[in-house]
């Protein structure tokens, strides 16, 4: 009978070496207007950056989206009323 010796797992320290970025998959609706939408695609850049630098991607995606709300609210709003016969 011959004993086979399972020599020990080589320690190439990549155990220790930290992983990359992974996506987390986060699914992303449309809600259907243009300047929204591209704003929300962006945060997939993210997927592929290293955490430190996701803060300039959400920083630079609030900031387009809080231009975009205030854009709406300085758009006159629609008097449905108004077309009386």
């Amino acid at each position: 009978m011959t004993d086979e010796v399972n020599p020990a797992p080589v320690d190439d320290g990549a155990a220790d070496a930290p992983a990359g970025p992974v996506p987390l998959g986060v699914v992303r609706t449309a809600t259907g207007h243009g300047e929204v939408d591209a704003l929300l695609e962006r945060l997939a850049d993210a997927d592929h950056l290293p955490a430190d630098v996701h803060i300039e991607v959400y920083e630079d995606v609030h900031r387009g989206l809080r231009d975009a709300l205030t854009a709406l609210d300085a758009a006159p709003a629609p008097r449905p009323y108004d077309n009386r016969s």
